[in-house]
């Protein structure tokens, strides 16, 4: 009777889709693989590497840095999305992927908020106002004054209709009355190579791309445009000193599937903020302009959620759309 019994529990526990305490206990049993839905090389793609690389130390198990890129993150973090919620399928996400994209395409494969569960902050990226040396002028408010006074002259360049850039660009017009060209292109790279090149005069981009141009004097930093002042580049004033109101900031985000056990997602966190810590992941990335956070799942969640209601609806209002 009492064998029946427990045949029936385990019977009940597979069908529920419950897991037992022991198997949770006993996780990682086989590799993790962290999905990065960029191309290798980025800086998501080395915060995922040094993230594995510790990951499996702690774990003793290995933790496979993926690259599925395209379609703006949305192929690689719709993989994720469909995967089994076992903490075996990650990803390494940015806020664009789960806070824009729903409002950028039509046909979007998964929910950025409902279809995923955060598990931690990993970083911020310092986005940057950086200039072509040949505009005459140093700051913010010079800026504003000479496209006021130029309108439709300058050019800004972008990753693409629909990034970051773009929107960095095109909320910085909306919130100063400025009339400027939109040039996009594919990718980051070549639109910051224009810019040094002074084909394009203007552009919002992570620090990843435009700092090492700054220092070499061929791009000149006016601002960057987080809400308060980065801690990486203390000296530097934001946007919204001159400009009220205007932020733009770029985060990193470790997310599993809908549906993952709290207990393992507390168990993530713990080791992510961990990791966070180590004096050569803060430095490598701290020297790329990227600060990494600590965070418990529910403030990610909190965050994400916001970020997403917010960038959703300035995109629709710009009448922003994908090409």
């Amino acid at each position: 009777m009492a064998f029946s019994f427990r045949s029936a529990l385990r019977a009940f526990v597979l069908v529920a889709g419950i897991v037992p305490a022991a198997a949770m206990a006993a996780w990682p049993e086989k590799p993790i693989t962290l999905i990065v839905p960029w191309a290798a090389g980025g800086s998501t793609d080395i915060l995922a590497r040094m993230l594995s690389e510790q990951m499996t130390k702690t774990y003793g198990q290995p933790v496979i840095v993926e690259n599925r890129s395209g379609a703006s993150g949305n192929i690689g973090s719709a993989f994720v999305a469909r995967s089994e919620p076992d903490g075996y399928t990650l990803l390494i996400g940015s806020m664009s992927t789960h806070t824009m994209n729903e409002a950028l395409y039509d046909n979007m494969p998964f929910d950025g908020v409902k279809s995923f569960t955060p598990i931690a902050e990993l970083a911020l990226v310092t986005n940057t106002m950086v200039v072509n040396p040949s505009l005459p002028v140093n700051n913010v408010k010079e800026f504003i004054d000479y496209a006021k006074a130029n309108p439709e002259k300058i050019a800004y360049a972008s990753a693409g209709p629909g990034s970051t850039n773009h929107l960095s660009a095109a909320m910085f017009e909306k919130a100063t009355g400025v009339k400027m060209v939109h040039i996009p292109y594919r990718g980051g790279a070549p639109a910051v190579l224009d810019t040094v090149a002074d084909r394009t005069q203007v552009l919002f981009s992570a620090g990843t791309q435009t700092l090492p141009h700054v220092q070499a004097k061929k791009l000149k930093l006016l601002a960057v445009t987080e809400e308060s002042r980065s801690p990486l580049l203390s000296d530097i004033p934001t946007v919204a000193e001159t400009v009220p109101g205007y932020s733009m900031a770029v985060w990193y985000g470790a997310f599993g599937p809908a549906g993952m056990d709290p207990e393992l997602v507390a168990k993530l966190n713990t080791e992510i903020n961990r990791i966070l810590t180590l004096p050569e992941v803060k430095k490598k990335m701290g020297d790329m302009g990227v600060l990494v956070m600590q965070s418990t799942p529910e403030g990610f969640a909190k965050t994400v959620a916001a970020d997403a209601q917010k960038y959703s609806a300035i995109v629709r209002e710009l009448g922003i759309k994908a090409q």
